[in-house]
C-alpha cells in the first residue's frame, strides 16, 4: 500500500511558490512540515553547482551565507504554506538574522536537511528557528526574521 505524504514538494510545486531559480534556488524538496509550526527542507550539494569552481579550488566547500539562503528559503515556504499568501501587493521580507553559527563544513555530496520551526508572529514580524544538518550534525543554526510588507495601490 502506498503512503503518500500530502506535505511532501517536489522542485514543480517549489517553483510555483518561490520566485527564485538557478543557481540561487536552493531548496530541492520539502519533505515535511506543518503550517503555523515547522518545515524541513532538503538541499543537495552536488559537485557541479557553480560556487564549489570558486569556493574553494582545492577544498570546495558551500558558502556559509548560501547555508543561511537555504534556511531562509525553506522559511518562506513555510509563510506561504501557513498563510496562503502568494501576492505580491502582500510579500514578506527576509529581514534580519540573529545568532548564526557555523558549527562544520559543507562539501560536495553532501545532503543539508534544514529544520525551520515557527517561533512568533509580533505586528507583522516573523520570527523562525532556523537548523542545518548533515549525517544528523548540526552544522548551522540561526534566528531568521521576516517582514510583511503591503503595498497600498
Amino acid at each position: 500500500m502506498l503512503n503518500y505524504n500530502h506535505n511532501i514538494l517536489d522542485i514543480k510545486k517549489i517553483l510555483k511558490i518561490l520566485p527564485h531559480r538557478y543557481p540561487l534556488l536552493l531548496i530541492d524538496r520539502i519533505l515535511d512540515f506543518k503550517i503555523f509550526c515547522y518545515v524541513k527542507a532538503l538541499k543537495n550539494c552536488t559537485i557541479n553547482e557553480p560556487f564549489f569552481q570558486g569556493h574553494f579550488l582545492k577544498k570546495p566547500i558551500f558558502p556559509g551565507v548560501l547555508i543561511i539562503e537555504s534556511m531562509t528559503q525553506a522559511a518562506a515556504i513555510l509563510i506561504y504554506k501557513s498563510t496562503g499568501i502568494l501576492n505580491i501587493n502582500k510579500l514578506y521580507y527576509f529581514v534580519g538574522i540573529e545568532n548564526a553559527r557555523f558549527k562544520k563544513n559543507v562539501i560536495p555530496g553532501d545532503q543539508i536537511f534544514i529544520e525551520v520551526f515557527y517561533i512568533k508572529n509580533k505586528k507583522n514580524l516573523i520570527q523562525f528557528k532556523a537548523i542545518a544538518l548533515v549525517n544528523n550534525i548540526n552544522i548551522c543554526h540561526a534566528t531568521i526574521l521576516f517582514y510583511k510588507k503591503v503595498n497600498i495601490q
